[in-house]
């Protein structure tokens, strides 16, 4: 009986597969630790590849326009900065309108939390005084000797230092957390324009591994569901924000 290289190719990826299987069923705590790692190895390459896949819509308009230039390269770098600088406008124009109306927010909250506090407490006297009941059961549910709002309000505020307290505790976590969100982000950044600099090398390369790996009709099919997912995906970034634009302009001229 001769095997073909097709079939030592499947048994081998099946005993594989089952030894695979049979390591993750006996060492469930080793291959949770080895998951959560491979994520945090993986995660910012992935969050470059989606930050990619978005820029890369506005880029390659942007490349269409720029049909003048016949060094590709000097093509693709300008299209690539352009992009990015249309990206830098537009975060700066949205912080530009959402910090001053936050900043007046929390200013007028400021301003009328103390009034709201003393409004409250006036109204629970009252409550109170009318309900002689509803006195007796807080002061036997909270274990008070007597309703005395300044002392139940210096107790909440007491309280609430504590909590403040153990905030600045885990603050270090805080810190580290973010520190870490920041090395991924730029990492998925870099990456994301290498890809967006380099995504013909990268599509032919991930075309010659999947023909190596899977079969050709496999491999067609697979390919036609990833340009299919590329089209409809992009048509629906480029729709929102042309809806995006359609609208702030009709409520800019409706609010002014």
């Amino acid at each position: 009986m001769q095997i073909d290289k097709k079939t030592v190719r499947n048994l081998f990826f099946i005993a594989v597969g089952a030894i695979a299987f049979y390591w993750v069923l006996n060492e469930t705590e080793q291959f949770s630790n080895l998951w959560s790692k491979l994520t945090g190895i993986l995660s910012p390459f992935v969050l470059g590849a989606a930050i990619a896949f978005i820029l890369n819509v506005p880029m390659r308009a942007i490349e269409n326009q720029l049909e003048g230039i016949r060094k590709q390269s000097l093509k693709r770098g300008l299209s690539i900065i352009l992009t990015l600088l249309c990206l830098v406008l537009l975060v700066m124009f949205v912080f530009e309108l959402l910090i001053p109306q936050i900043r007046l927010t929390l200013a007028s909250l400021t301003e009328k939390i103390p009034a709201f506090i003393d409004r409250t407490a006036q109204k629970l006297m009252v409550l109170v005084e009318e309900n002689p009941d509803l006195g007796i059961w807080i002061q036997d549910a909270f274990h008070l000797e007597s309703l005395n709002w300044s002392n139940i309000l210096t107790n909440i505020l007491t309280w609430l230092g504590n909590q403040v307290s153990v905030l600045m505790g885990s603050a270090v976590n805080v810190i580290g957390n973010v520190a870490s969100g920041i090395v991924n982000a730029v990492i998925g950044i870099v990456f994301a324009l290498y890809a967006l600099g380099r995504k013909e090398i990268l599509a032919g390369q991930i075309r010659r591994i999947l023909y190596s790996v899977l079969s050709e009709r496999r491999a067609d099919e697979v390919i036609r569901i990833s340009q299919l997912t590329n089209i409809t995906f992009s048509n629906f970034i480029s729709g929102q924000c042309l809806e995006a634009v359609i609208l702030g302009c009709l409520f800019a001229v409706v609010m002014a």
